[in-house]
């Protein structure tokens, strides 16, 4: 019965192993199930595909600047009967009616060309081409958030499963133990030792620790499936892991202070300002002048009848001036700027939220630390009393109820100690999410980072093409 003892405390505390030396061999870390959750988790690609899908605002944008070129080109077949009058005079001086008749087939065709270069539309393309650039660091900082967000979902689900694994050890040494009494209270009630009640109450202390067992099982099946869904792979050979208080600020204002400028939720707001007051911009150009140039050139052949051959050419400046156009114009500006002062009320909504969650997390983070030194103190002292107990009740000075009631407690403790080492650990990842630094760089994770400025770079000044950079 010591040795059962013996091994339930070690499973209790698997946890504390990440701090007293190095991992076991072939044991999957904690780093490792980042990186694959980094590099495979779907929604997280999904999002680096929205993105991608984002950074095609700006070449869109940039086509403002650049000139439009259609090309016209017709051909069919064409009959004419005309009946032509004219007025003369005959050598007497009077008038005459002459009349030509014209009829016949022939077949008009024609090619052309017209270039449309736009020199001033009011700034709008210049506004869009900044808006959505804007839309980009947004769309990044959105990309940003759900890395955290994954990034986290991940360290919680691993210490989770070591949590729930923990825990099942330590219910299945309990019902090892209780068993192991159970037996002893028996065979001292056929000694006369104990009465019926002593055998009846380890009877149902044994069931008690058995359904506990099974509950914790299923516990444990429930966060093996959602680790396959988050990870990406089956839970095996844990290594315990460790907290990551060594990329924290020192002091919680400071921790505030880095959320306020550095949580991605705060800076997408930041970049939503950006793309409201440009779209103001863009609406209020509408209602300046546009000048365009267009130079066009054109082949005809066999127009009609009379004409063979034809070509024309000719290069024009045009000027628009918006007069009114109906006040559609004037309700997108008003509009759009409704919509500015929504996204800076948002922008102080985020602000608020991300240092409410700061302190949150610093204050989980503390009381997570000094649950694991108490935690630990209750298992020593509930082991000691669990040994007294029982040493008392061989002398007859306790009862079998009082050695079941001091099991249980040590129970108790090793899952509250086991319990408060996945929260310590899980605290200091959700602070370093908060202030906006939970990323493979500052983890040091050995994976390739995503770089959205690749695809960027590869679309931004893209004039032609339907292939995506990945061949698609």
């Amino acid at each position: 019965m010591r040795g059962v003892k013996v091994f339930a405390g070690a499973a209790a505390s698997v946890l504390l192993l990440a701090l007293m030396g190095p991992t076991p061999a072939l044991a999957d870390t904690i780093e490792a199930a980042l990186v694959r959750a980094y590099q495979n988790n779907p929604q997280l690609n999904a999002q680096r595909a929205q993105v991608r899908f984002t950074d095609e605002n700006v070449p869109q944008a940039l086509s403002g600047y650049r000139p439009r070129v259609a090309v016209t080109a017709s051909a069919g077949y064409q009959y004419t009967d005309t009946l032509l009058n004219s007025g003369g005079l005959n050598a007497a001086g009077a008038p005459v009616v002459v009349s030509q008749q014209t009829h016949g087939t022939n077949a008009p065709r024609s090619v052309g060309a017209t270039v449309t270069q736009n020199v001033f539309n009011g700034q709008q393309t210049a506004n869009r081409t900044r808006a959505a650039e804007s839309q980009v660091s947004g769309a990044r900082e959105a990309l940003r958030a759900l890395e955290q967000t994954v990034l986290l979902s991940a360290a919680t689900i691993y210490m989770d499963y070591l949590r729930d694994s923990a825990i099942v050890e330590v219910q299945k040494s309990n019902v090892r133990v209780l068993e192991q009494t159970l037996k002893q209270t028996k065979d001292r009630f056929n000694v006369g030792e104990v009465t019926r009640t002593d055998v009846a109450q380890s009877e149902a202390q044994l069931a008690a620790g058995r359904t506990q067992q099974l509950t914790a099982e299923s516990n444990l099946n429930t966060t093996r499936s959602n680790f396959r869904r988050i990870i990406g792979n089956e839970p095996v050979a844990l290594a315990p892991g460790s907290p990551v208080d060594r990329y924290l600020p020192g002091t919680l204002p400071g921790a505030v202070e880095l959320g306020l400028t550095q949580n991605p939720n705060v800076t997408a707001a930041m970049f939503g300002i950006d793309v409201s007051y440009l779209q103001v911009k863009v609406n209020e150009g509408a209602l300046l002048p546009t000048v365009n140039l267009v130079a066009s050139v054109q082949q005809s052949y066999e127009q009609t009848m009379t004409v063979y051959r034809s070509f024309g050419a000719s290069a024009v400046a045009q000027l628009n001036v918006p007069i009114y156009n109906g006040g559609a114009e004037y309700s997108l500006i008003r509009q759009s700027k409704e919509t500015l002062a929504q996204q800076r009320l948002t922008l102080e909504q985020q602000r608020d939220q991300a240092r409410a969650n700061v302190v949150t997390a610093w204050g989980q983070l503390v009381a997570g630390k000094a649950q694991v030194q108490s935690a630990q103190a209750q298992v020593t002292a509930s082991e000691i009393a669990l040994n007294g107990v029982r040493e008392e009740a061989k002398a007859g000075q306790r009862t079998t109820l009082d050695v079941l009631n001091a099991q249980q407690a040590l129970v108790n403790a090793r899952v509250a100690l086991v319990t408060a080492q996945h929260d310590r650990v899980v605290a200091s990842y959700s602070v370093l999410n908060t202030i906006g630094r939970l990323s493979p760089i500052v983890l040091k994770l050995p994976t390739t980072t995503y770089d959205p400025s690749v695809h960027y770079h590869q679309v931004r000044d893209s004039w032609a093409g339907v292939r995506t950079p990945d061949g698609r």
